[in-house]
């Protein structure tokens, strides 16, 4: 079963920072856009960031709610997508995760339609 891995999540303090990762040795993940969600207790889930595949150029994509706050982007060489977030809020305590469609040939913002692949995510966690 193809699968990709989230990493990087733990407790932070407001106005912190950290950076997730996601990676996979089961395809090449720069030939496909590759979105982040995240999904809080008792909300449903949501897209905070998306970056095209490199024939798109990379581009990216995201929400009022992250816009200026979060940056996704990919070192190839790594096979990793990275999702780094700035000035954390309380409200940003979830659960991230990362997840591939099904084709190449889907651009961002991706839709439940074309996702198919999925990892466990990891707890975020913005505290003092």
């Amino acid at each position: 079963q193809v699968q990709v891995a989230e990493s990087g999540g733990g407790l932070v303090q407001p106005g912190g920072t950290l950076r997730l990762s996601c990676a996979t040795s089961d395809f090449s993940m720069e030939y496909y856009a590759i979105g982040w969600f995240r999904q809080a207790p008792g909300k449903e889930r949501e897209a905070v960031a998306c970056i095209n595949n490199e024939n798109s150029d990379s581009t990216t994509y995201y929400p009022e709610s992250v816009k200026g706050r979060f940056a996704v982007s990919r070192d190839n060489e790594k096979n990793t997508v990275y999702l780094e977030m700035n000035n954390l809020k309380p409200e940003d305590t979830a659960i991230y995760y990362c997840a591939a469609p099904y084709t190449i040939n889907v651009d961002c913002p991706l839709t439940d339609d074309v996702l198919d692949t999925w990892g466990r995510g990891t707890q975020v966690t913005v505290s003092s």
